[in-house]
C-alpha cells in the first residue's frame, strides 16, 4: 500500500502579511480620510445654500396668496401654521417645522425688512455667530 505524501495545508495568515494589510489600510486612512472629512463638512453649507433658497421661495409664494410678507414677529412659523389675521393664507407652504432648521440644529433666521433686501433669510453657520469662514460663514439669500 502506497502512502502519499501530503503537503501541509496552511489555516490562517502570518504575522506579516498582517502587518502588510494594516499598513495598507493605513496609508488609505491617511490619503482618503481628510477629503472625506472635508467634503461631509462642506456639504452641511451647501445644505444650508439650498434650505434658505427654498424658504425664500416659499415666503415668495405666500406673498403672493396673502399680498404681503410675515411680519418679524410672524416669523418664519407662518409658512407652517396661519397667522392670526392672515385670511388669504393658503398654506402650509413648506412640509413642517423642521424645514426652518438649518444642517446645524439652529433656526433660520428672518427679518423683516431685510438688510440686503426687502427680506432676509439667513443661517450664521456652524458657529452661530456674525461673520467667520468656511463653515462658519453666514448663508443668506442675498
Amino acid at each position: 500500500m502506497k502512502t502519499r505524501n501530503r503537503i501541509p495545508v496552511r489555516n490562517g495568515f502570518t504575522l506579516l502579511e498582517l502587518l502588510v494589510v494594516l499598513a495598507i489600510l493605513g496609508l488609505l486612512y491617511a490619503i482618503v480620510g481628510p477629503q472625506v472629512i472635508r467634503y461631509l463638512s462642506s456639504s452641511r453649507s451647501e445644505t444650508a445654500s439650498v434650505q434658505v433658497k427654498n424658504v425664500d421661495a416659499a415666503l415668495k409664494l405666500l406673498r403672493l396668496d396673502a399680498g404681503r410678507y410675515p411680519t418679524g414677529q410672524e416669523g418664519l412659523q407662518a409658512l407652517v401654521t396661519q397667522p392670526p389675521g392672515m385670511t388669504a393664507w393658503r398654506g402650509p407652504y413648506l412640509p413642517g417645522s423642521a424645514a426652518l432648521t438649518d444642517p446645524w440644529g439652529n433656526p433660520y433666521r428672518y427679518a423683516n425688512p431685510g438688510k440686503h433686501g426687502e427680506i432676509d433669510v439667513y443661517t450664521l453657520g456652524s458657529d452661530n455667530a456674525e461673520g467667520g469662514m468656511g463653515e462658519a460663514k453666514d448663508l443668506g439669500n442675498w
